[in-house]
C-alpha cells in the first residue's frame, strides 16, 4: 500500500531511500522520480537509479521523461539494441521530444558514428527550448571528430547561456590553444572579463594565455587580479611564480610557490619549483634541499630524481649523478631523455660500454636529435670501433641529410679505418654540399686535413666551385 507524502519525510531523495531501508511502498510524482533518477545518475549511483526506474515506472507507466531515463541507462551500460526498440516505441507516442534525438545520437557517438550524432543532434536542436546541453554535446561531438573550430563554437553558445558553465569556458580555451589562436582567446577571455571582472577562472586562462605568448608582464597582471579575486587559488599563485621565474624574480617565485603549500598540502611540483629558484640565485643547500623534499613527497616524480642528477652532474659529481639518474630510469625505464642523460654521465666517468648502451636506449625509444647521433658515434671512436660509429652516422644522416658534422665526420672515419676510397668519395659530397664547413673536419681530424691528399681535394673542389 502506497503511503501518502505527508506520513514521510518531504525530500524525496531522502524519502525514496527511507523506502528502500523498509517494505513499505511511497508514492513520488512522476517529477519526483525524475529529480531522484537524475541524482544518482550524477553521482555515478547506477544501481540505485536503476531501481528507482524500476519502480517509477510502475507508478507511472505512461511517463515517456522515465521511460527515456530507462533509455539513457540502457545507453550508459551498451545496450543499444534494447535502448533503440524502446526510442522506436516512444518516437511513436512522441515524435517532436528532442531527448529522444539526443539519446539516438548518444548511441551512434558510442558506435564511433560522430557525423551521424551530430545530425540528430541538430535535429534535436530544432525542436528544443532549451538547447544548452544540446550544444555541450554537440561541442563533445565536434571534438571526437577533431572539428576545433566548431567545437569551440559549440562551447561558445554554452558560455553565451551560462557564463558560469566553467567546463564550457575551459573547453573553448582548449579549442583556441589547439588551433594555436593565442590571440584569439585572449581577446575572447577580455570579452568575457569586461563582463564578468571577478572572475578567477578566466583570469587565469587569460594569465595562462599571455604565459604561452611570452607576454610575461601581461600574465603577471592576470594571475593577481585571479588572485584578487580568489586569494586561495592555489593554480593562480603558481602560474604566478613561473611567470616570475621567467623575468627573473625568483625570491618573488619562491614567495609564490611557498603560498601554495601554505594553503594547502605541499606538493612536489611546488618543491621542485622552489628548489629550481634557490638553484638559480645560487642557494645550492636550499635547492638541494627542497629537491630532496620533492622525491620524499612522491618518490614515482621521475623529474625531481632528474633535478637531483643534474644538481650532481653540473658540479662534477658524477658519481652521484649516476645513482640519482638510475633512480629516474627505475620509474620510467621508457624516458629517451633519461637514457641520454645516462649516457652522458658514463661518457664523464669513462663508461664507454655503459655510455653506448645508454645511447642505444635513448634513440631506440626515439630521441633522434643530431647531439645524440654525434655524441654515440664519438663513444665508438673512443672504442676505436670505427664500423659502428659510421653504421651509426648513417643512421644520423637518414634525419639530418644536410648535417656538415655528420658529412664531415664520415670521411675522417673512413681514414681512420684506412678506406681511402670512400674517404675520398665521402670528402668530395661533404665539400661539394657545403664548402664553407671545411673547418669541421679541420678541427676534428688534424692529423689529416693538412695532408697532401686532402688539400688536392680540397682544391680540387675550389676550383670547380
Amino acid at each position: 500500500m502506497a503511503l501518502e507524502s505527508n506520513e514521510r519525510p518531504n525530500k524525496p531523495i531522502a524519502k525514496f531511500e527511507s523506502m528502500l531501508k523498509t517494505d513499505d511502498i511511497y508514492f513520488f510524482d512522476a517529477e519526483d522520480f525524475e529529480d531522484i533518477i537524475h541524482h544518482y545518475l550524477n553521482n555515478g549511483k547506477i544501481s540505485l537509479a536503476k531501481k528507482a526506474i524500476k519502480i517509477s515506472l510502475k507508478q507511472h507507466p505512461d511517463s515517456i521523461e522515465l521511460k527515456l531515463l530507462n533509455v539513457e541507462v540502457m545507453v550508459f551500460e551498451n545496450n543499444f539494441e534494447s535502448a533503440e526498440k524502446l526510442l522506436d516505441k516512444l518516437q511513436l507516442l512522441d515524435s517532436s521530444n528532442e531527448e529522444i534525438y539526443i539519446q539516438r545520437a548518444n548511441i551512434l557517438s558510442k558506435k564511433d558514428n560522430h557525423e551521424g550524432a551530430i545530425k540528430l543532434l541538430n535535429k534535436a536542436l530544432e525542436l528544443s527550448n532549451d538547447s544548452f546541453d544540446i550544444h555541450s554535446l554537440l561541442g563533445m561531438e565536434y571534438l571526437f571528430m577533431d572539428d576545433f573550430k566548431k567545437a569551440k563554437d559549440s562551447f561558445m553558445q554554452c558560455v553565451s547561456f551560462d557564463e558560469q558553465d566553467y567546463s564550457s569556458l575551459y573547453n573553448v580555451i582548449y579549442c583556441f590553444e589547439f588551433l594555436e589562436d593565442y590571440e584569439g582567446a585572449i581577446l575572447y577571455l577580455n570579452d568575457y572579463l569586461d563582463r564578468n571582472p571577478y572572475c578567477e577562472v578566466a583570469w587565469h586562462q587569460l594569465g595562462k594565455q599571455y604565459y604561452s605568448e611570452k607576454m610575461y608582464k601581461e600574465a603577471l597582471s592576470a594571475f593577481d587580479f585571479a588572485i584578487i579575486s580568489d586569494d586561495n587559488f592555489i593554480g593562480a599563485y603558481f602560474e604566478k611564480g613561473k611567470v616570475l621565474e621567467k623575468l627573473g624574480r625568483y625570491p618573488e617565485a619562491i614567495e609564490n610557490y611557498e603560498t601554495t603549500i601554505k594553503i594547502e598540502d605541499p606538493t612536489s611540483h611546488a618543491f621542485l619549483r622552489i628548489g629550481k629558484c634557490y638553484e638559480k640565485i645560487g642557494n645550492y643547500d636550499m635547492a638541494k634541499y627542497y629537491y630532496y623534499q620533492t622525491v620524499h613527497e612522491d618518490p614515482l616524480l621521475d623529474k625531481g630524481w632528474l633535478a637531483i642528477t643534474n644538481f650532481y652532474f653540473q658540479r662534477k659529481n658524477f658519481k652521484k649523478a649516476l645513482y640519482y639518474i638510475n633512480k629516474a630510469l627505475n620509474i620510467d625505464e621508457k624516458s629517451p631523455t633519461y637514457w641520454k642523460k645516462c649516457a652522458q654521465i658514463n661518457v664523464e666517468l669513462k663508461n664507454y660500454d655503459q655510455a653506448d648502451f645508454a645511447y642505444r636506449q635513448a634513440v631506440d625509444l626515439g630521441n633522434y636529435e643530431l647531439e645524440t647521433w654525434l655524441n654515440w658515434s664519438n663513444i665508438s671512436i673512443l672504442n676505436k670501433d670505427y664500423a659502428s660509429a659510421l653504421q651509426i652516422l648513417a643512421q644520423g644522416k637518414q634525419f639530418y641529410p644536410d648535417s656538415a658534422e655528420i658529412n664531415y665526420k664520415i670521411p675522417g672515419l673512413y681514414l681512420l679505418s684506412r678506406d681511402t676510397i670512400n674517404a675520398r668519395i665521402s670528402l668530395i659530397d661533404a665539400l661539394k654540399d657545403n664548402f664553407e664547413a671545411f673547418s669541421i673536419f679541420k678541427r676534428e681530424y688534424p692529423q689529416y686535413s693538412e695532408t697532401l691528399w686532402t688539400q688536392e681535394i680540397v682544391n680540387s673542389i675550389q676550383k670547380k666551385s
